[in-house]
């Protein structure tokens, strides 16, 4: 008597795509709105405008972790999801995928939130972030991301979205490019000319200096909780 196949989901694939590019345009619009929202509140006080981007993205993090980690992983990040490829978590060709959503969801994010506040959807950044400094800022930034998540993934799977709200939150303040260690994050953010934005000129090196530090915490995540 032969087994029944269990039955697939002919879905799975296009709900985990979804479920990146709207858990990405939620982050972006959390990331650019609150700068917004803070730069407006602030009366001109940089540490509390900073304050003000802070906290709402290290706390939308972990909701939307919370809500879409079960159905794609929750990654929001082409660092994450290119070192959970390397590792043979995810097949190569499901991280393209969720690479393009997350790209795609975070330009819709940041639209969205110029729309919410009156301003022009179409913006090029020319806040300037540069230098050695911001480099290895996103280096460390990274690296400090990735380590959070193989270690909670290893031994807490369900401590990972505090961990990760905790860390970026942390981040912040920590080091002097605030954090970005976000491939979609950066592109995006060079679309707002806004308290959040990134100047086109700064990008690549932002990149470079990403997924230099997601790869050096993949290798030492492997030695460190070794499976």
């Amino acid at each position: 008597m032969r087994r029944p196949r269990p039955k697939t989901d002919p879905h799975a694939a296009t709900r985990r795509a979804l479920s990146e590019g709207l858990g990405t345009a939620f982050l972006l619009a959390t990331v650019i709105g609150s700068g917004i929202m803070a730069e407006r509140l602030s009366g001109g006080n940089a540490a509390l405008a900073l304050l003000g981007n802070t906290l709402p993205t290290g706390a939308i993090l972990v909701v939307l972790i919370l809500i879409f980690a079960p159905v794609s992983g929750a990654h929001f990040n082409p660092a994450v999801s290119i070192a959970f490829a390397l590792r043979r978590e995810l097949p190569w060709r499901m991280a393209a995928i969720y690479i393009a959503c997350q790209l795609a969801g975070a330009v819709l994010g940041v639209w969205a939130a110029h729309l919410m506040f009156d301003l022009p959807v179409m913006q090029i950044s020319t806040k300037l972030r540069s230098g050695g400094g911001q480099w290895f800022a996103e280096f460390v930034a990274t690296f400090g991301l990735l380590l959070t998540i193989f270690g909670c993934v290893a031994r807490t799977p369900a401590a990972t979205p505090y961990a990760v709200g905790l860390y970026i939150t942390a981040a912040y303040w920590f080091t002097a490019s605030t954090s970005f260690a976000n491939p979609a994050v950066t592109v995006a953010r060079a679309w707002s000319d806004t308290f959040a934005g990134i100047a086109p000129g700064g990008v690549v090196a932002f990149i470079v200096a990403q997924l230099a530090g997601a790869l050096v915490a993949l290798v030492l995540a492997r030695w460190l909780w070794r499976r």
